[in-house]
């Protein structure tokens, strides 16, 4: 009888630490720069000639761009190789943020982000399948933790660089920085990382992706542009409206019905990994829309410099890989649906509490709400790796880490999307309910001495002065809202808490799928 060849994870893999410490680079490299622009934006606004409207395209076109182009990553690594695709991504992101670097106009910066997306979509999908096949079942908790320490703490440490680096230097440098990172991960991931088939017999399912593209294109662009163009009554916003459903349904039309589309169907089947995708699109939703909206605040509300403002953002990010080692370590002894709920309601509870900020918040209250907001990541993040994969056979990990990629990406797309767009409408809202009170029948207005003269409305010194007080409250206000928003969204993902189930040994179909898998690499 012929031994069954062990799979990947449980075999001695030379040079595994320095493999995963390139991994790692490539993941924190993919993840800092979907939030590093965050404190810059002021900065680049002038030096591009855009609008505060307009600038936000900066942190959108990138994520777009990468949300689009991770759903073909499990094709294109089994068409062309695992590392073959992961050097060129890695390649292709270094010169493209050199690129946005020495961009000179807004165009140019959106052209050069879509393709730092593009190159960047490929990089967390393929670290995190690299770290999976090289680490055995037993220790895969704690892989998946240090792993997902560049997935969480990129996003939330990526302001806090941002600021510092923008402060001692100039908003160009939160692009230059990758360059080292990206020379020294190119070399570490050819020499050492393994080499993986290539399958030249593929065929790429354009359709599939075409109407994919269309879709969340699409809706992101409505999403974009909706505040600004009054939503429904613009001809534009229904377009785009109606081609995001059209592209979404067509390609779940096109994916139960084509012979072979890009991404399998039976992948969904596992009701782990389906409950897991929902989940992901929860945490993405508040993962980088939370970075979007705080910076901002700490510096327009807070008053805070800018390299203060990302200083006070750092604790989150500890707060994260403090809880992602916890979870980790926890992931193999506790039902990791437990761990999960517990950093659901600190989530909650971190949001809820972001409803009651105001100018005068101190700095230690806000910075323990931030660590415990990170923590909340940490302890949600860690275990829905574990739950996601527990049960999906091998040959679809690298398809099950690009969906889960994709899902992350476009939950924090529609984040920054909709909490811009409510935040923009409700302030409009907000003042126009205060400034109803400005009026000469308000004994607040009508006293004498140098305070009611100053603010007196009909001197256009006091209408000006009213006018940013009742902004400046209409502001904190629309902050609020937006924090409830976030605190809302995230209730629903305790409910996906009771569809998954506890982790175990793999049905025999898996193992048999996993060993067939092995078999084939060897």
């Amino acid at each position: 009888m012929t031994a069954r060849a062990a799979p990947v994870g449980e075999r001695a893999v030379p040079h595994r630490a320095l493999i995963t410490v390139c991994a790692m680079i490539a993941t924190l490299m993919q993840a800092l720069d979907s939030t590093i622009a965050n404190v810059a934006l002021p900065y680049m606004q002038g030096s591009l000639s855009a609008t505060s409207d307009q600038i936000t395209w900066v942190l959108t076109s990138y994520v777009v761009a990468a949300a689009i182009m991770t759903a073909p990553v499990g094709w294109l690594a089994a068409r062309f190789g695992r590392k073959n695709l992961f050097i060129l991504c890695l390649v292709g992101f270094t010169v493209a943020s050199m690129l946005c670097g020495v961009a000179q106009s807004l165009p140019q910066m959106v052209v050069f982000r879509l393709a730092q997306g593009v190159f960047g979509a490929a990089l967390v999908p393929l670290s995190q399948a690299l770290m999976l096949d090289i680490y055995p079942p037993a220790m895969r908790g704690t892989a998946m933790a240090v792993w997902g320490m560049g997935v969480m703490v990129g996003p939330i440490l990526g302001p806090t660089l941002g600021g510092y680096l923008t402060d001692v230097y100039n908003w160009r440098w939160v692009f230059y920085v990758n360059l080292p990172f990206g020379v020294a991960a190119v070399a570490g991931l050819a020499l050492f990382m393994p080499k993986s088939p290539t399958n030249n017999a593929l065929r790429f399912d354009w359709t599939g992706f075409g109407v994919l593209a269309l879709g969340i294109g699409s809706l992101q662009m409505m999403l974009d542009r909706g505040q600004d163009k009054d939503w429904f009554s613009s001809g534009e916003i229904i377009t785009e409206a109606v081609l995001a459903g059209l592209g979404l349904y067509l390609f779940l039309a096109h994916l139960l019905t084509a012979e072979k589309p890009f991404i399998t169907p039976r992948i969904f089947r596992d009701v782990n990994f389906s409950a897991s995708l929902l989940m992901m699109f929860a945490v993405g939703v508040v993962l980088l829309a939370t970075s979007a909206l705080l910076a901002p605040w700490l510096q327009t509300l807070g008053g805070y410099p800018v390299a203060t403002a990302g200083l006070v953002m750092a604790p989150r990010g500890i707060g994260t890989m403090v809880c992602m080692l916890i979870a980790g370590k926890l992931a193999s002894r506790v039902d990791p649906r437990k761990i999960m709920g517990f950093g659901l309601l600190l989530l909650i509870w971190s949001l809820y509490e972001s409803t009651t900020w105001t100018p005068d918040l101190d700095r230690w209250s806000l910075i323990a709400t931030l660590v415990v907001q990170g923590a909340a990541l940490g302890f949600v993040f860690i275990p829905l790796q574990v739950v996601a994969f527990a049960t999906l056979p091998a040959p679809l990990r690298t398809d099950g880490t690009s969906l889960l990629s994709l899902f992350r990406n476009v939950g924090s797309a529609i984040g920054i999307s909709v909490t811009s767009a409510l935040l923009a409408r409700n302030v409009q809202v907000n003042h126009s309910e205060l400034g109803a009170f400005i009026n000469p029948f308000n004994r607040a207005l009508q006293g004498g001495g140098a305070a009611g003269h100053m603010m007196d409305p009909t001197r256009s010194g006091g209408a000006a002065l009213l006018d940013a007080i009742v902004n400046n409250q209409a502001l904190i206000i629309a902050y609020m809202d937006d924090y409830k928003f976030m605190m809302l969204t995230t209730l629903p993902a305790l409910l996906l808490l009771f569809f998954m189930r506890r982790p175990g040994t793999p049905p025999a179909s898996a193992a048999a799928e996993d060993g067939h898998h092995a078999a084939v690499m060897d």
